[in-house]
């Protein structure tokens, strides 16, 4: 679908190309690449908290700026790069001079996430912003030369080394990539000057992979891709602005189309906008579908990108079916109990039962009879569920008649779903002592008002069952246990 369209694109792209764009947000993270210096400014905290003020007040070495109303993001810019070979990468951030009083009040900091794997499907932002995925290399040590990077600083040579408080070592270890990784660089202003002015910076990739071959040591077709990686979002997140000035045409732009396909199936139905002025389309909760903008430049040539925005929402019970897969209810197995949460629609989840610990895979076995609950969780980050109660149709292999409110009876339970349901307990040589209504709370443990020993127990469940339209009567006999 992602196209570059340029007879002159060597002209274009040519190295020491500028970019004076920047995105606040890591949704929107700006894709670059190694055969360019990238000009930039710290402008903003951006539209979203990519790091929850809520959870994350200190990410690996990142820590809270020296704005009290800001958390991390504070006057922040995202960067994404795709390495191109295997090899070592590292990179240098200089903060450009903007002098107040005499002071350069630049403090830059940075950190670097990843990698990451393309074809996952994972939200990478969701992962940095509740701290799910750790920085792998950051600083924020005191900024005395005003590089700080990966590798080794140009103005003092010192090598970077493990981020250490108070070592005065602004540089962190090179990073050893492999082609195809997806990494995404995040880049803050400790200090803020006073007047609250956008403040200049510059970054340069270094490492061995780029004194090999500086075009080829990051994915440079990334850049290509101007308006980002797909986009994960959640409904009610604030607008996304897309943006046509990151592309390789720089200004020289005649004319501008935004379209979109709602459908993502490669129509494109819906003009959005057209015009030379038009270097930007932002997108609504929750519009979700393909975005395409097609780039005129004065040089007469094509320019193309489009991106995929997928807006979630809070899961809720509504969202799913709740499949029993075994029970007394849907099938023949009667011990043990499993069950399948289906998502009705897309969506990335995890599942918690009763309480317990989450997990992919939507299917449980074992699942206790009873009344159960699931809260389900949305991974892109979009919110959990509400408990979500369901039933399963069957009989407790244990019960504790001693008066404490739990598991004083036992009975079957869910019993009231099945067709003329009769249960019969028996001690283990086969004597009847209690025959009793579904409509009742079981039985007490009792034989002629005396309490029954500790031992195993046996019943019989008689019932009808629907099988494929035809009037089945089934019979179960198991065992269970008295504890008292």
């Amino acid at each position: 679908m992602r196209a570059l369209l340029c007879a002159i694109c060597c002209f274009i792209l040519g190295f020491n190309l500028a970019v004076s764009q920047i995105s606040a947000d890591c949704r929107t993270a700006i894709p670059i690449c190694a055969d360019m210096f990238i000009d930039a400014e710290t402008n903003g905290s951006g539209d979203i908290d990519d790091f929850d003020p809520m959870v994350i007040t200190q990410s690996g070495c990142l820590e809270k700026g020296s704005v009290d109303s800001a958390n991390l993001e504070n006057n922040s810019s995202w960067y994404v790069f795709r390495a191109g070979t295997d090899g070592q990468i590292g990179f240098d951030i200089e903060a450009l001079p903007i002098v107040q009083d005499g002071v350069v009040t630049s403090e830059l900091d940075f950190a670097l996430y990843g990698p990451f794997d393309e074809t996952s499907g994972q939200n990478f932002c969701a992962l940095m912003g509740d701290g799910t995925a750790q920085p792998i290399r950051c600083n924020y040590e005191i900024n005395d030369t005003h590089h700080t990077g990966i590798g080794q600083n140009p103005v003092d040579l010192r090598m970077g080394a493990p981020f250490v408080v108070g070592s005065q070592n602004t540089y962190d270890e090179y990073i050893d990539v492999i082609a195809g990784e997806i990494y995404y660089l995040f880049i803050n202003n400790w200090n803020t000057n006073a007047n609250g002015d956008p403040e200049p910076y510059q970054i340069r990739f270094t490492g061995s992979s780029v004194v090999a071959d500086q075009d080829t040591a990051l994915d440079c077709t990334l850049r290509d891709e101007f308006l980002g990686l797909d986009i994960i979002a959640c409904e009610g997140d604030p607008d996304i602005v897309l943006s046509a000035l990151n592309s390789p045409a720089g200004p020289n732009i005649a004319n501008i189309t935004w379209e979109y396909d709602a459908d993502d199936d490669g129509t494109y139905e819906t003009v959005l906008a057209t015009g030379a002025g038009q270097t930007e389309w932002t997108v609504t909760s929750p519009n979700s579908g393909r975005y395409r903008v097609t780039i005129e430049t004065t040089f007469a040539t094509i320019i193309t990108d489009d991106i995929l925005i997928t807006f979630y929402a809070t899961p809720t019970a509504a969202d799913f079916d709740i499949v029993v897969l075994d029970d007394l209810v849907n099938s023949n197995q009667t011990d043990p109990y499993n069950v399948e949460f289906v998502p009705l629609g897309d969506g990335n989840y995890e599942y918690a039962l009763n309480g317990g610990e989450y997990q992919d895979d939507p299917v449980f076995m074992d699942v206790p009879p009873g009344m159960n609950s699931v809260v389900i969780n949305d991974t892109n980050g979009c919110g959990t569920s509400q408990p979500i109660e369901f039933l399963v149709v069957g009989y407790p292999k244990f019960f504790t008649p001693n008066a404490d409110n739990f598991h004083d009876f036992w009975n079957v339970y869910g019993v009231d779903q099945l067709t003329n349901p009769r249960i019969f307990i028996f001690d283990r040589f086969g004597k009847l002592l209690k025959e009793f209504p579904t409509s009742s709370l079981g039985w007490d443990g009792t034989f002629n008002g005396r309490d029954m020993p500790s031992s195993d127990y046996w019943f019989r469940l008689d019932y009808d069952r629907d099988d494929q339209g035809v009037v089945v009567a089934r019979s179960v006999r198991r065992h269970f246990s008295l504890v008292r």
